[in-house]
């Protein structure tokens, strides 16, 4: 039983500033929470501002503090650049030595050459570029 992607349950009353959620199937990094105290028959309300890890979209949602939400996993591994072809960057994972072709970020174009060693992220099935190091 393998799942599309590594992810864990949490308790929405539990996250932060900070914390990476799954909105509507993208993995997002929250920038804002705020919560609404409980009404006379409710439950205390979570309202999160969130930013797309991938797409960079700016999501909110509105939930019960005592709801749970799937987070992703994400994995963070060393790669070498062997080559780079326009912003494509053929690496070599440090420790597996599987070759990879990965998208070279905006931010980092210019800084990812062959040769230097970036910090990467797999976030559900899909690997991007974070730093050079």
């Amino acid at each position: 039983m393998a799942t599309e992607y590594e992810k864990k349950l949490v308790s929405v009353g539990t996250l932060k500033k900070g914390d990476t959620i799954i909105i509507d199937g993208a993995p997002c990094k929250i920038t804002d929470t705020s919560t609404s105290r409980p009404g006379k028959h409710g439950h205390a309300k979570i309202n999160m501002m969130a930013v797309g890890l991938l797409d960079g979209k700016k999501r909110n949602v509105v939930m019960p503090g005592h709801d749970r939400v799937e987070a992703p996993i994400i994995e963070k591994k060393s790669a070498q650049v062997l080559s780079v072809s326009g912003n494509i960057a053929k690496v070599m994972d440090t420790e597996t030595y599987e070759t990879e072709d990965m998208e070279i970020p905006e931010e980092l174009q210019g800084q990812v050459k062959e040769g230097v060693e970036v910090l990467y992220w797999i976030i559900m099935n899909t690997k991007i570029i974070k730093q050079v190091k």
